[in-house]
């Protein structure tokens, strides 16, 4: 069996994905994040729409990088319940519904109360082919709570609104090097975010250093934008994960424990050439096993980044997780340590000349 790769903090890691936060209630996950950069990070504030803003500080007239990575997960909202007390879901952020039934689920209510319950499904006897066949709605997922009426479910204190997310615990795998967890989309790459934070703590940098935690990316990268604009960054990098194809349902280059992964493009942004070559070439200088990824569907915080204000160069450094969008998700060490090194590296040295260097390298 391999040997655990890199140095990494598991109890952060299990606290990141265990914590329950969709879009709009992220809270919960800045309050581990604001525990962990208060000594790490010169000022920290948040803008209007909840993200958590962290500055190391550098030079005066250094040059400033923003680096994001979004809190929010994708879940439900309480959208119905009905007579027999049975909760109907709505979707928040991209769900297939193929994935959802018999999964344990938690209500958390609006005094923080956790209630669990579990998505219906149906037994396979008598049912006919079509049906055995078809993939159930998102909209057509309803909550057991193991109640007999809605009275009951009142008096559990649920409401229409009310957050409901996968019931998954943060595990090692058999082999160390794989973590299962919910939620990797996307608090690995918060978890990145403390963690070169931590690598830059007693480390001169000319670069004033921005991280941020932001909100509701899976709803329309909503939080990266007004944080962006709160910053006015120079110079920009997304974390978010992409889809691992090493699975017998999928085939292709994106593994699992390869890596660094560079993001050349997504559906919703084009990486900035210049800042790209200059990642790649400190990959490089570093030893990093360096990967490429382009994601047709989706995007990242990078989308409403680079187009803010007269624009941002930004890019996007992935990680690869198994089952995405789905209550139970895999990650390597290997990538999520390479990552952090990568990003440190490139911290400790940007500069202004090295920034004019990247702008000026697409004119």
């Amino acid at each position: 069996m391999e040997k655990a790769y890199g140095d990494i903090d598991l109890t952060l890691l299990s606290r990141l994905s265990d914590v329950h936060a969709i879009g709009g209630c992220e809270k919960y996950v800045s309050r581990i994040v604001k525990d962990y950069m208060t000594e790490f990070c010169d000022d920290i504030s948040y803008d209007n729409s909840g993200s958590l803003i962290c500055l190391k500080k550098g030079k005066e007239d250094g040059p400033k990088i923003m680096i994001s990575s979004h809190m929010d997960e994708v879940g439900f909202i309480v959208r119905h319940i009905d007579e027999q007390g049975f909760i109907f879901l709505m979707p928040i952020g991209g769900w297939w519904g193929h994935v959802m039934p018999s999964q344990k689920m938690v209500i958390t209510t609006s005094t923080d109360e956790q209630i669990i319950g579990i998505i219906g499904s149906r037994a396979p006897h008598g049912m006919n082919e079509k049906d055995r066949n078809t993939v159930i709605n998102p909209l057509d997922l309803y909550l057991d709570l193991g109640v007999s009426n809605d009275l009951e479910v009142s008096e559990l204190g649920i409401e229409i609104g009310d957050m409901v997310t996968p019931a998954t615990e943060f595990f090692v795998m058999n082999n160390p090097n794989y973590l299962c967890g919910k939620a990797w989309d996307d608090r690995i790459c918060v978890g990145v975010l403390i963690e070169v934070a931590r690598a830059l703590k007693e480390t001169h940098t000319d670069a004033n250093v921005y991280f941020v935690a932001s909100t509701q990316e899976e709803v329309g990268i909503r939080g990266a934008r007004t944080a962006t604009h709160t910053i006015k960054p120079d110079i920009a990098i997304a974390l978010d994960v992409t889809t691992s194809l090493d699975t017998p349902l999928d085939k292709g280059n994106v593994a699992l424990g390869n890596g660094v992964i560079l993001s050349f493009l997504d559906s919703l942004t084009m990486a900035h050439k210049g800042l790209y070559d200059v990642m790649k070439t400190v990959a490089v200088d570093n030893k990093l096993d360096v990967n490429y990824d382009f994601m047709v569907d989706g995007g990242t915080d990078a989308c409403n980044i680079h187009k803010a204000m007269e624009g941002v160069p930004t890019m996007t450094l992935s990680i690869p997780t198994r089952y995405m969008h789905s209550p139970t998700l895999l990650i390597h060490r290997k990538d999520y340590s390479q990552t952090i090194t990568l990003l440190s590296e490139f911290c400790s040295k940007l500069d202004n000349e090295m920034l004019i260097g990247i702008k000026e390298s697409i004119i």
